[in-house]
């Protein structure tokens, strides 16, 4: 099959190309830097960050049997842009369907998209977030996801192209930045973390687990369509990930037991009750249709994840 991914030299768009071209797949990387995807695979410059031009047929990328969409304006914790919604919209929504009339000149019967678990909301409503739970997301970046897969929807209804949505939790593997960086240079370096009374649960999705759910979707020769939840189907709480980390890098974990009330409690104090919202609180995702539906199970396990992530992270370390 040929398939034109957005974000293809991103952190989930690497691993998806080298995936797919090793599964003998043609791919084309839509890309706005050249020089840094995976070898092998064809990259086409692209010239703004909502696709216009694409829409526009800048670049001819040729025709495509699947189109995956990854490139996005992602979770922002402090925006500085003067309207962080219109920003988010602007890329996540116009950009998307800027992105799918391209797939649809092209000739796509398919166009994934890859969303965000966030689409539904925060936190979890008392259980696992199910495929087809009410969405009620609550910031910039959640609220522009899922007016995305709402206008996707339409948009695939007047083509007759097939839509379908794929919503990961917190992805992390070989390359991941951010607050799990953060997290895994905490434990190498043995800072005391006081998380250790955290019992909540959290999903996660391996960013190899990731690629290969995303290749399925992409390439499977029967009709889909609809959203799709994807995670390592292994949830840990926090303390059970500090844990695993630490052992992964052959430490000790050092976690302290504070009463999670005096987390938030810290929290609010300190105007830091999201983050600690984010870390004491549960967020569990229901992986059903993948595994049910289409025979879908998780190649890498947490713990081999895990091992995999810190050991690119060691030998970053060692280079730098």
């Amino acid at each position: 099959m040929r398939i034109a991914i957005t974000g293809a030299n991103g952190f989930v768009g690497k691993a998806l190309c080298a995936l797919l071209r090793d599964s003998g797949h043609d791919v084309v990387a839509l890309v706005r830097r050249q020089g840094v995807c995976t070898p092998r695979v064809r990259e086409c410059l692209i010239e703004d960050d909502n696709f216009a031009s694409l829409a526009l047929g800048r670049p001819a990328f040729g025709p495509c049997d699947t189109f995956v969409h990854l490139a996005a304006r992602v979770h922002i914790m402090r925006d500085r842009a003067v309207d962080p919604i219109a920003a988010h919209r602007t890329t996540n929504v116009d950009g998307t369907l800027n992105a799918a009339r391209a797939a649809s000149v092209a000739g796509a019967r398919r166009f994934v998209y890859v969303s965000s678990i966030k689409a539904l909301g925060e936190g979890e409503p008392g259980r696992p977030w199910r495929e087809n739970d009410e969405a009620s997301p609550v910031d910039p970046y959640g609220i522009s996801k899922r007016e995305a897969e709402l206008a996707l929807r339409e948009f695939g209804r007047a083509v007759g192209m097939e839509i379908v949505v794929v919503r990961p939790p917190l992805v992390y593997g070989p390359g991941v930045r951010a607050n799990f960086l953060g997290l895994i240079k905490a434990v190498e370096k043995g800072v005391p973390l006081p998380l250790g009374a955290v019992d909540a649960q959290r999903s996660m999705v391996y960013v190899g687990n990731l690629a290969d759910a995303i290749r399925l979707l992409a390439t499977y020769p029967a009709a889909l369509e609809g959203v799709y939840h994807v995670t390592d189907c292994e949830d840990l709480s926090v303390s059970q990930m500090i844990r695993a980390i630490a052992d992964a890098l052959g430490k000790p974990a050092r976690l302290v037991s504070v009463p999670v009330a005096l987390l938030r409690l810290i929290g609010t104090l300190t105007r830091q009750s999201d983050r600690i919202d984010r870390l004491t609180g549960p967020l569990r995702v229901e992986c059903r249709r993948l595994p049910n539906e289409l025979g879908w199970t998780p190649p890498w396990q947490v713990a081999d994840g895990l091992k995999q992530t810190v050991r690119a992270r060691s030998t970053a370390s060692t280079v730098e």
